[in-house]
């Protein structure tokens, strides 16, 4: 009996790819969609908020976002998103994943299009109100990463787990590339239908009044793919594993995964009966939880927190370091809108070249060689492309080594994705126990955006230059773009070595992962089970 599982989760790891892993996939997975697009399309705007609201008269450069102001605007998504991956990730424990599901949804979806309508009659009264909006935007993104992540380990089966969890996730990249293009083109219709002059030729004429449409367009269309799929969200079935093993409720689960799986499968009430009794129901805080999954919980958290400060500040702050090196025309050459095209064009080539590339690679091997071998592979190389561009920065800066230096970034972006930003997402929904998995990956995902928040505070500040002169207005001076970059690469480098605290899922049930197979065995066996027998069932 050691390890022996209740028949609808045996049903659950053992069943071939069928459609409604697909469909999941495509109803969790447009929500990840919604939330990159949402929480990276503010990068493409910043510049033409400070050119719209910012604008000083006489000024040799545009109008940028005041410091404050412009961490305010790149973080709150970030600091909304902590608060959301907390909160609903214990609301999906204690209420079920599907009972808040849509609720983040719908979140999502008001406060894309209320992001684009701020108001107000002064640039202090938008900035304030689209700062409102996008945080209670990013609290509704947050809700989705415990939920989604745990409802898709909850569908999947053992062969194929770590892939349809990856594949969710790897949403995002199609969310950050949707971003590019869409800004790519609303800035060349708005650029060909009101032409304008550039800076250096005329400041006032250079940005024309219709610029104000065009970064409120661009947020609110992130409210269109979470809308589309509210109605598939409230039409799936709660997860068996809920329902089984935390609502205990076994002629439910029986009946709704033998409508997925198109088969039968008997309730068995008296194996939950029997969890009941014998199962010990630890919490979170308790000394349990610590010997058993203390040491887990600190790998997940530590690692998600050490890659987002990382990944986070290569992400909002791509236009900065392709301006630095030159790939972004200086912004007294360009109108407005030209502005948000080239940096549009700019992280659309990276998302297309190695971030989406990066997620997919994720899909496919994570299965094959492992999450273990895929974090560490990511992390270390990270490291090495960080270090590859810090240390000669002076040489990636001449116009003859421009291109290499994109490669070289583009390469970083691709082995964070084919790395530890896919498996820190996917680990957590598969190790923990069913009635704390939404909580701890809430956690480790909190955990990583702190470290998000972290990167995009302070590489705002950090990388200004040391020469009071060529600092951006408002800022004072920081250890500059190079020194920057080698500290990101040592903050890559711990979480290698953070990575070995974190246990390999692949080819596991969730249950025996989490130790609850152990925890459902009869009391008679348990004692006659030798200490040999009890090694086949890991208490991790």
């Amino acid at each position: 009996m050691a390890g022996e599982q209740l028949q609808v989760l045996n049903a659950l790891d053992v069943a071939k790819t069928q459609w409604y892993h697909f469909t999941a996939i495509i109803i969790a997975g447009m929500g990840f969609f919604t939330d990159a697009y949402d929480l990276f399309c503010i990068s493409l705007v910043t510049k033409l908020l400070g050119r719209i609201y910012y604008h000083v008269e006489g000024a040799k450069k545009p109008g940028t976002l005041p410091p404050n102001v412009s961490a305010a605007v790149n973080g709150v998504a970030l600091c909304g998103t902590l608060a959301g991956q907390l909160f609903f990730g214990w609301l999906g424990d204690k209420l079920g994943r599907k009972k808040v599901y849509g609720l983040t949804l719908m979140l999502m979806v008001v406060c894309s299009v209320a992001s684009g309508l701020s108001f107000g009659s002064n640039p202090r009264s938008v900035m304030a109100t689209l700062c409102f909006f996008r945080f209670w935007l990013g609290f509704g993104i947050g809700g989705d990463y415990p939920l989604s992540a745990t409802i898709m380990s909850e569908y999947a089966n053992k062969k194929t787990r770590g892939a349809f969890i990856a594949a969710v996730f790897a949403m995002q990249g199609f969310g950050i590339l949707t971003g590019g293009i869409f800004a790519i083109i609303l800035s060349s219709a708005f650029n060909a239908l009101f032409e304008a002059p550039s800076y250096a030729e005329n400041a006032l004429q250079s940005t024309v009044p219709q610029a104000d449409y065009v970064w409120r367009i661009i947020l609110m269309v992130g409210a269109l793919p979470a809308a589309l799929t509210y109605y598939w969200r409230m039409k799936m079935p709660e997860t068996a594993r809920y329902t089984a093993l935390v609502a205990k409720n076994a002629k439910q689960a029986a009946s709704d995964m033998s409508k997925v799986l198109q088969m039968d499968i008997e309730a068995e009430p008296q194996k939950i009966e029997q969890i009941e009794k014998e199962k010990a129901a630890f919490g979170l805080f308790s000394r349990e939880f610590a010997m058993r999954h203390g040491l887990h919980l600190l790998g997940t958290t530590s690692t998600w927190f050490l890659l987002d400060i990382a990944f986070y500040s290569q992400n909002l702050f791509q236009k900065d370091i392709f301006s630095a090196i030159g790939w972004i025309p200086p912004a007294q050459t360009m109108n407005a809108i030209e502005e948000v095209f080239r940096i549009a064009r700019a992280q659309t080539l990276i998302a297309l070249c190695s971030t989406v590339p990066g997620y997919w690679f994720t899909v496919a091997f994570i299965d094959k060689i492992g999450r273990f071998a895929i974090q560490l592979m990511g992390f270390f190389f990270m490291t090495v492309f960080m270090f590859a561009l810090a240390i000669p920065y002076d040489h990636w800066t001449h116009r003859d080594n421009r291109i290499g230096f994109v490669v070289m970034y583009s390469l970083t972006f691709f082995f964070a994705n084919f790395g530890p930003n896919a498996t820190t997402f996917v680990v957590p929904a598969e190790i923990f126990p069913a009635r704390l998995r939404s909580t701890c990956h809430g956690i480790s995902a909190a955990s990583g955006k702190l470290g998000a928040i972290v990167g995009a505070f302070g590489f705002l500040y950090l990388a200004q230059s040391k020469d009071k002169n060529k600092v951006d207005a408002g800022y004072p001076t920081g250890i500059g773009m190079k020194n920057s970059l080698i500290v990101l690469g040592v903050i890559n480098a711990l979480g290698f070595f953070f990575t070995f605290l974190v246990p390999e899922s692949k080819g596991k049930s969730l249950e025996e992962m989490s130790g609850e197979n152990e925890d459902i065995e009869p009391q008679g066996e348990a004692e006659l089970s030798s200490s040999a027998d009890r090694r086949t069932v890991p208490l991790a």
